[in-house]
């Protein structure tokens, strides 16, 4: 019930939808006995975090619940509207783009809304939360690479490319910091690695950005020493 106001923090939220998500349908003998035993034991929770002079955090409205605190008190908008300015920041200020990512990445704890049950409103917002982090775990890594620090950021990748094998952006982002490192066989035998756990798992071939820079790497292209070499749309170009 928390995670389902807070992920709509300063709006009311009705009872149908509440009922609707805390219990996907299942039938209830007394929804609203139900959604108000729920609402005691949250205000209980809140109550014990929230300063003596304000008024309850959890409201009844009329026809529903709201959750009165503005909408950036909630990490999961905060890491959204950190992640999205960090993303934007990227290619004029590196620096700060790191920063600004950084920030939010850290306020992670763990998968996104992990015991918020199966209701669609929170499934569908842990998937985005999720994407988004990885979005932003390759932007941080792409600014930190702007920036040349090409070797620190090794570990870090091959930890990313650990946890998410079939990300072929980390194992791109991975390629390019090995070959820039003076490790061109790593960032190929990466490349041989990914290819065949993509043919195996899912019976697909790596993408166009993938099976570019690898062939710019055996060509050792020297746009690799470029920051244009983070774009995830770059394109080979050829004299002529």
């Amino acid at each position: 019930m928390l995670a389902t106001l807070a992920l709509r923090a300063g709006r009311a939220v009705s009872h149908m939808e509440l009922v609707d998500e805390l219990w996907c349908g299942s039938p209830l003998g007394n929804p609203r006995n139900a959604l108000q035993a729920q609402a005691t034991r949250v205000r209980k929770v809140l109550e014990a975090h929230t300063p003596m002079h304000r008024t309850t955090v959890l409201r009844s409205i009329p026809n529903g619940y709201l959750l009165d605190v503005p909408a950036e008190c909630v990490d999961a908008n905060r890491f959204l509207d950190l992640a999205s300015r960090g993303g934007a920041a990227l290619t004029t200020d590196p620096e700060r783009a790191a920063r600004l990512l950084e920030t939010g990445l850290r306020l992670w704890r763990g998968p996104a809304l992990f015991d918020a049950g199966e209701g669609l409103r929170c499934a569908s917002a842990a998937t985005l939360f999720e994407e988004r982090r990885l979005t932003a775990w390759e932007d941080l890594v792409s600014a930190r690479l702007v920036l040349g620090h090409n070797t620190q950021v090794i570990a870090e990748l091959q930890q990313l490319v650990a946890q998410h094998p079939l990300h072929e952006r980390f194992c791109e982002l991975l390629m390019l910091a090995l070959y820039r490192s003076g490790r061109q066989s790593e960032a190929l035998e990466r490349f041989r690695l990914t290819r065949k756990r993509l043919d195996e798992q899912l019976g697909i071939q790596p993408g166009a950005g993938l099976q570019r820079r690898h062939a710019e790497i055996l060509a050792q292209d020297p746009g690799l020493a470029q920051p244009g070499a983070l774009a995830p749309d770059r394109r080979v170009t050829t004299g002529v």
